[in-house]
């Protein structure tokens, strides 16, 4: 690991424990996505981060079966919603916060399925593993690790899922072959990350704010495509989602990212065998 990639860890970890322990990212109105100190300065609510989580594609319902603090505002999109799972099947959640997206699988795989959640930030794992004696989610288990170096078992799970995390990483390779690595063949990847569909402005580039909220990591649809290509993936498809540009928008309160930036529901499958 290089010395960036380290201090690229360090920022992102300090940014996410800050959002377990103060939800909403640190207090700020909007959602952990945006560009740090340029975000508002205005106290985070539970009522905040139901409206983020309405504004990215999660439905009352979604929002009222899980109990909890697990929904913290920080996600792009809906996982869960294009993921198609099915009865018993095992998922790994990819950076997986407060747990909301994991109990929201859980409903979905039963109690003969099986939800794993991975993320980097200690604050983070003890917050879910709160929030999953709360939901009674004994099928939902949160384990401490880097998406870099998942802490999974080769030809374990039948779908991924993850929520505006991928972009954080500064090595976007070793992600695609790990959830390779450890999907089962014909296993699926069905995540929501922002990606660039243009130049970002002058002074998002290289704020490190920026790279922890979501932003200046987003990678465009072209590499991202070409990324899961080489990690051995096929029936690759990375849509944009034109409704996030709203969203995006809220992210910084000095740039316009909606001419830049998009979510993108990316899915793609592991050959069979």
């Amino acid at each position: 690991m290089t010395n960036d990639e380290r201090a690229v860890r360090r920022l992102v970890r300090d940014r996410y424990a800050d959002a377990a322990s103060d939800g909403c990212c640190g207090g700020a109105e909007t959602s952990c996505c945006g560009g740090g100190d340029s975000g508002s300065d205005a106290s985070g609510t539970d009522g905040d981060a139901d409206r983020i989580a309405r504004e990215i594609g999660y439905d009352d319902e979604s929002l009222e079966t899980v109990e909890g603090e697990a929904n913290l505002g920080l996600g792009c999109g809906n996982p869960t919603a294009i993921a198609d799972l099915e009865p018993g099947e095992t998922v790994l959640d990819l950076g997986s916060g407060g747990g909301f997206d994991c109990f929201l699988a859980a409903r979905e795989v039963g109690p003969e399925g099986r939800v794993i959640g991975v993320d980097m930030t200690p604050e983070m794992i003890e917050k879910a593993r709160a929030n999953a004696g709360e939901n009674d989610a004994g099928n939902v288990s949160f384990r401490l690790g880097e998406i870099e170096h998942l802490p999974v078992a080769d030809t374990t799970v039948d779908v991924i899922i993850s929520n505006c995390v991928v972009n954080l990483s500064p090595a976007k390779d070793r992600v695609f072959e790990e959830a390779y690595r450890v999907l089962r063949p014909g296993g699926r990847l069905a995540i929501t990350d922002p990606v660039r569909i243009d130049s970002l402005p002058d002074g998002v580039r290289g704020d490190p704010g920026s790279l922890a909220g979501c932003i200046s990591g987003a990678e465009s649809p072209e590499t991202i495509t070409t990324l899961l290509e080489a990690a051995g993936f096929v029936d690759i498809s990375v849509e944009l989602d034109p409704d996030s540009r709203e969203v995006i928008d809220e992210w910084h309160d000095e740039y316009d990212l909606g001419g830049s930036l998009l979510s993108a529901r990316i899915e793609a499958e592991k050959p069979a065998e």
